[in-house]
């Protein structure tokens, strides 16, 4: 609790914060808040102070707790101090000192800067230019700062100051002053030799002082025109905090800006040589932006992003067959993979038996171009993209005429997930061009699609659907926002593997990969399993399984799982493991064809789902909306 003492003492804290013992003989006991009170003696280690008063925060608190304060007294005057007062009074120098205070300047106005958009016009002179600056007024000290504004490519140096930071003369002296010619105080002679001893006069009419004047923020306005140097900078803007200090000190309320217009640049537009021949465009190309050719840089955020995640491949592959007259040609099949992290483009054709065509690697993975360019110009050439590449779409790739007709599942689902990338693949889109291509009756439209749904039930076979739509859609509709509209209105059955052609299908990939650590597999299902159960969670199971690397996809050990669970949802370990076992269990291959098969990590083939059944009548409510 903050107190008033009778003596204050100058050189700093006489007691420290702690507990301060009551004086003898209570001096097992401290002083707590009932002893102090306005006009009474307290003892500190044997010093006796007196309470004067106190701040109005202890004069509430002390009357909280029921404390009758006393009414404050004064502190007694001390004779000597008095005493020196008066004499200092009395006391009239021979040779006053002027006493200049800028200190409470500074405390007031640190980091305070007036900022003002000027510039000067040099352009009359010989090889004079037009040169924006800005101007910074301290108000800390009245000094000023000068700085350019530098355009890209202005051929300056990077540091534009144009006048450092000093006081700055209304008026350019004629001459300059000599060293020591400029002081505050003037000496006008000396009667005695240098030392102690010494006697001399000072000028305190300031006789031979130089007069000079500089420029203070009244002198800066909107408009005006300063000397720096014998430079006319023009003043035509400032910033908020300006504006708000002349708004109170000064009272303006008039900050119309000057404007002003420099003299326009000859632009020169970069001639870039045309494409020699030598290594790719982009190295070309970076070649003539600086002296020293740099490599072309990849897009690494793109790479980053795009490249193989996990089990996320991005990669796009399209069924692509030949454009061609040629029966034979016509009928090969290729696969084109397009790499979203590089748009870099590859194709294979699958090896078909008794074709005469060994099949393999049909383009090695690179950028294409399209066609129609010129080969030796200045612009980069425009490559393939992954909006270029749609079910129907016609490549030309270095000649040979491809045409896309399908694609596999991972495709069509990156594709709807992205649709506000795919145009093609977004089905809003799709139904908002079906709304606009002509004049469209619900009434026919669904008696057209009715009159194939025999058993009337809503349902019709996606074929027919197909038919409909691309009349409907006046030929503007492309195969594969005919295949997006399939596949958003289709109804899709999930079909139940059987679980001997999972096994042989595992087993071939076990066997093939030489695995026999069953042994191994037991043991760490049994450590597991504490209770001794037989049974484990599914989770966990798939966590033990994944923990071996074995060469099998995620969609195939999860459909194997779940045919080993039981009647609570958990996994039967020990049936698990005896179908993994190709050496002592193996399962025959079956004759029905298998729904997949294992792939290479990255090919980025998926098993396809066929769209059978579509849902008609969702699709005319989703056209027309829902009709009564």
């Amino acid at each position: 609790m903050p107190v008033s003492l009778v003596r204050v003492i100058t050189e700093g804290t006489i007691i420290h914060r702690h507990r301060i013992p009551l004086p003898i003989p209570n001096d097992d006991q401290f002083y707590t808040v009932e002893h102090f009170n306005i006009c009474q003696e307290i003892v500190f280690y044997a010093k006796t102070l007196m309470i004067v008063d106190c701040d109005q925060f202890t004069k509430n608190f002390l009357r909280k707790m029921g404390v009758k304060l006393n009414p404050p007294g004064c502190i007694p005057e001390d004779p000597y101090t008095s005493k020196r007062e008066e004499m200092k009074k009395n006391m009239q120098p021979l040779r006053p000192y002027e006493k200049v205070d800028k200190l409470k300047q500074f405390l007031d106005h640190d980091t305070h800067v007036l900022r003002f958009y000027c510039y000067w016009d040099d352009s009359e002179n010989l090889f004079g230019e037009f040169r924006e600056l800005i101007l910074h007024y301290f108000l800390a000290d009245d000094t000023i700062e000068i700085r350019e504004v530098f355009r890209p490519n202005s051929g300056r140096d990077a540091v534009g100051v144009l006048l450092h930071r000093g006081k700055l003369p209304k008026h350019v002296p004629d001459r300059l002053y000599h060293p020591g010619e400029i002081t505050d105080r003037t000496i006008l002679n000396t009667t005695a030799p240098a030392g102690p001893e010494s006697r001399y006069i000072l000028d305190s009419l300031k006789t031979g002082n130089v007069y000079q004047e500089f420029y203070k923020d009244c002198d800066l306005m909107i408009g005006t025109v300063i000397n720096a140097w014998g430079r006319k900078v023009v003043l035509c803007d400032c910033d908020e905090f300006t504006k708000e200090y002349y708004r109170n000190k000064y009272g303006v309320v008039d900050f119309t800006p000057v404007k002003y217009q420099s003299k326009p640049t000859i632009k020169i537009e970069r001639q870039i040589p045309p494409y020699n021949g030598f290594g790719s465009e982009e190295d070309s190309f970076n070649s003539t932006l600086s002296l020293v050719p740099k490599p072309p840089q990849h897009n690494i955020v793109q790479f980053m992003e795009k490249d193989r995640q996990g089990l996320e491949s991005n990669v796009l592959q399209f069924s692509a067959r030949l454009i061609t007259d040629d029966q034979i040609n016509s009928e090969r099949k290729f696969v084109l993979s397009y790499f979203l992290s590089d748009d870099t483009i590859s194709i294979f054709e699958p090896p078909a038996v008794n074709s005469g065509m060994p099949g393999g690697k049909f383009l090695e993975r690179v950028r294409i171009k399209k066609p129609g360019q010129e080969i030796f110009k200045s612009e980069i050439s425009e490559y393939f993209t992954q909006h270029d590449l749609y079910i129907g779409a016609k490549l030309c790739l270095y000649g040979n005429y491809f045409c896309l007709v399908d694609a596999d599942e991972y495709t069509f689902c990156y594709m709807e997930k992205n649709a506000d990338e795919y145009q093609k693949a977004n089905i809003c889109t799709i139904l908002t061009k079906l709304k606009t291509t002509g004049d469209l009756h619900s009434l026919e439209i669904k008696r057209m699609l009715s009159a194939h749904d025999q058993k009337r039930i809503g349902i019709i076979n996606y074929d027919d659907f197909r038919n409909i739509v691309i009349q409907i859609g006046e030929g503007l509709l492309t195969e594969h926002e005919v295949m997006t509209i399939g596949r958003y209105y289709s109804i899709r059955e999930e079909q139940k593997t059987d679980i001997c052609l999972i096994l042989h299908v595992v087993q071939e990939a076990l066997r093939k990969s030489a695995f026999e650590d069953f042994v191994k597999i037991s043991d760490a299902f049994i450590y597991e399993d504490r209770q001794r159960t037989g049974f484990l969670p599914v989770q966990e199971s798939r966590n033990i399984l994944k923990g071996f690397q074995l060469l099998i996809p995620n969609e195939i050990l999860d459909e194997m799982i779940s045919n080993f669970l039981g009647a609570d949802g958990q996994v039967a370990y020990r049936n698990l493991i005896l179908g993994l076992n190709w050496r002592e269990n193996p399962v025959p291959p079956a004759d029905v064809k298998v729904p997949f098969q294992i792939k290479k990590a990255g090919s980025g083939e998926y098993p396809p789902k066929q769209v059978t059944s579509i849902n008609y009548i969702a699709f005319i409510e989703d056209l027309f909306g829902k009709q009564e």
